[in-house]
C-alpha cells in the first residue's frame, strides 16, 4: 500500500510538533536544574557564612567568661571587709542574695547588676567587656556572673576566716549588624574547700628528691578517734600511709610506703633537673599504692606569723631551772626543778628561744604559743598535757627553728591536733619520733627532717620532707575529716546558645 504525499506531510507535521513540546520540556528541567544548584549554592554559601559568623559569636562569648574568671580570679576583693560586710549577704540559699535578689556582676546592657559594693560592680562592669576583631567584623563580649553559694571556712594556719565562693559565668557574644550572630556560653567557676592533711608526709618543692625515704622508712595509718593500744601504741593498718609532692620521691634502702604517691609528675626512673620524674626506687623500696598524678601542683597558703611577734632572747631550761630563772611569767608558769608547766588559760604565751637541756622537762596546756625557736637536748622532754596546743614559730635569726633531735616529746592521746607546729618560714626543722610522738606539722616553705628510728603518728608538710633511720609515719586519717583551706578555683560545665 503506498502512502500519498499529502498524508506522509501530514504525519511529519504532527511529529514535528511533539518534538519541540519535548524540547520545551527538557528546556524547562535543565532549567529548574540549574536553579537549584543556583539555590543551593547560595546555601550553602549562606551555610559557611552563618556557621562562621555563629563560631566567632562564640569566640567573643568564651573571651567573655575567660575576662570574668581572669577578674574574679585576680583582681576581686572577698567580702568580709569593712566596706562590704557578710552581713549584706544571705547564704543560706542558691543563688545568694542582696536585698532579696540574686547577687550579680554583669557588664551585659540586658542583665542588670545588683552587689553590695559599688565599686566592685563598677570595676567587673569595665573590665569584662569588649570588641574582638574578627574578619572583617567587629565581635563584641560582654559577662554577667551570679553567686550560686558563699561560705565562711577557717583556712588552717591562716589564722582568720574566709570565704568560698561558686559563681555562674554566662558570656555573650555578637557581631554588629548581622541577624543571628548572637552567642551564650556559660560555666561554673567553683572554689574548691581541700584538706590540708591527707598524706603522711607531703613535700610542696618540685625538684628531685623533695620527698626522700631512706633506712627502712615505712608508712600506713591509724585513726585518733577509734583506736586499740597495742604495747602502749595504737594498732595502725597497712593502708592508706600515702605521701605526696609536687616533685619526685626517692625511695631506699628497704623503704615501704602502705599507700600511694600524688604528684603532678610522672615516670619512674632515675630523677635528674629538667626531667624530674615521679618515682625513684632504689634497694628494694616498695611502694603498694601506686601513682596517682596530679592534674596540677599543690599550693598551701604559708600559716600566718605569730602575733604578736614572740622576743628573740633565749631562754634556758636546765636541770635545776624554776619559771623565774627561764624567764617565763609566774602567771602561765608553775615548778621547779627543772620541771615547768604552761598553763595559758586563754593568753597567747610568747616564748622566745626555748632550749631545753640536763633532761629537763616542759609541760604545755591547751593553748596557743608564740615562739622563735624550740630546742630539746640532753633528754629534755616536751609534754602535752592537754590539747590543742598550737605552736606557731617565727624562727627570726635562727636557720633551724625546731630540734628535736636531743630530747623527745609525748602527747599521750595519739591525737596529732593535740599539738600543731606552725610555720611559714623557709629554715629548717629536725624531728624526731618516740613512743607517744604525736604532732601535725604544717610548715610549706621550711626544709624537714625527721629521723631517730621510732614512730611518729600524725603528718608532715614541708618544703622539703627527708625521713631516715627507719622511722615509722603512721598518718591519722581523721586528720582529712578537720582541718581544711582553700584549694585551687576550677570550671565545672560548659554549655552554649545561639540566637
Amino acid at each position: 500500500m503506498t502512502t500519498s504525499r499529502t498524508e506522509r506531510a501530514a504525519r511529519n507535521g504532527s511529529e514535528d510538533g511533539i518534538a519541540l513540546v519535548l524540547v520545551l520540556l527538557f528546556v524547562l528541567a535543565m532549567s529548574s536544574i540549574g536553579a537549584s544548584m543556583m539555590v543551593l549554592s547560595q546555601t550553602e554559601s549562606l551555610g559557611s557564612q552563618n556557621y562562621r559568623m555563629m563560631s566567632q559569636a562564640r569566640y567573643g562569648a568564651e573571651s567573655g567568661v575567660h575576662r570574668a574568671i581572669n577578674y574574679l580570679m585576680n583582681s576581686y576583693a572577698l567580702p568580709g571587709g569593712a566596706g562590704d560586710p557578710l552581713a549584706n549577704y544571705n547564704m543560706a540559699v542558691s543563688p545568694v542574695t542582696y536585698l532579696g535578689q540574686p547577687v550579680v556582676l554583669s557588664s551585659m546592657v540586658s542583665v542588670g547588676a545588683n552587689y553590695p559594693a559599688a565599686a566592685t560592680s563598677t570595676a567587673f562592669a569595665a573590665a569584662v567587656q569588649g570588641t574582638l576583631p574578627g574578619g572583617g567584623t567587629a565581635v563584641q563580649y560582654s559577662a554577667a556572673a551570679t553567686l550560686v553559694s558563699m561560705r565562711q571556712i577557717l583556712a588552717y594556719g591562716a589564722g582568720t576566716s574566709t570565704v568560698v565562693q561558686t559563681w555562674r559565668i554566662t558570656g555573650a557574644g555578637g557581631i554588629v549588624g548581622v541577624r543571628n550572630a548572637t552567642v551564650e556560653v556559660t560555666s561554673l567557676l567553683e572554689t574548691q574547700v581541700v584538706p590540708t592533711h591527707t598524706y603522711a608526709a607531703f613535700a610542696t618543692n618540685a625538684g628531685c628528691g623533695a620527698l626522700s625515704f631512706n633506712g627502712g622508712v615505712t608508712t600506713d595509718s591509724y585513726d585518733s578517734q577509734s583506736f586499740t593500744l597495742v604495747a602502749g601504741k595504737p594498732a595502725t593498718q597497712p593502708q592508706a600511709g600515702d605521701v605526696g609532692t609536687n616533685g619526685n620521691l626517692t625511695e631506699g634502702g628497704g623503704t615501704l610506703v602502705n599507700g600511694s604517691l600524688s604528684t603532678p609528675r610522672s615516670g619512674v626512673g632515675n630523677c635528674k633537673a629538667g626531667a624530674v620524674d615521679a618515682l625513684t626506687l632504689n634497694g628494694g623500696a616498695q611502694l603498694t599504692g601506686g601513682i596517682v598524678q596530679l592534674p596540677q601542683a599543690v599550693a598551701y597558703s604559708p600559716p600566718a606569723l605569730p602575733n604578736p611577734l614572740p622576743p628573740t632572747s633565749n631562754m634556758n631550761i636546765q636541770a635545776n631551772s624554776t619559771c623565774a630563772t627561764a624567764g617565763i611569767a609566774a602567771g602561765v608558769c608553775a615548778g621547779a626543778g627543772g620541771v615547768l608547766t604552761i598553763t595559758p588559760a586563754g593568753a597567747v604565751v610568747s616564748l622566745g628561744n626555748l632550749r631545753l637541756t640536763g633532761g629537763s622537762t616542759i609541760h604545755l596546756a591547751a593553748g596557743t604559743y608564740n615562739v622563735n625557736s624550740v630546742t630539746l637536748a640532753g633528754n629534755a622532754r616536751l609534754i602535752i598535757d592537754s590539747g590543742p596546743v598550737v605552736m606557731n614559730v617565727a624562727g627570726v635569726g635562727q636557720n633551724t627553728v625546731i630540734d628535736f633531735t636531743g630530747g623527745t616529746i609525748s602527747n599521750g592521746t595519739f591525737r596529732p591536733s593535740d599539738f600543731q607546729i606552725q610555720y611559714a618560714g623557709t629554715g629548717g626543722m629536725s624531728l624526731n619520733g618516740g613512743t607517744s610522738s604525736a604532732a601535725l606539722v604544717y610548715a610549706p616553705a621550711a626544709a624537714i627532717n625527721l629521723s631517730g628510728g621510732a614512730d611518729f603518728f600524725g603528718s608532715v608538710l614541708g618544703a622539703t620532707v627527708v625521713v631516715s633511720g627507719g622511722t615509722k609515719i603512721h598518718y591519722d586519717r581523721h586528720l582529712a575529716q578537720t582541718f581544711f583551706t582553700v584549694g585551687n578555683a576550677m570550671l565545672n560545665t560548659f554549655s552554649w546558645k545561639k540566637y
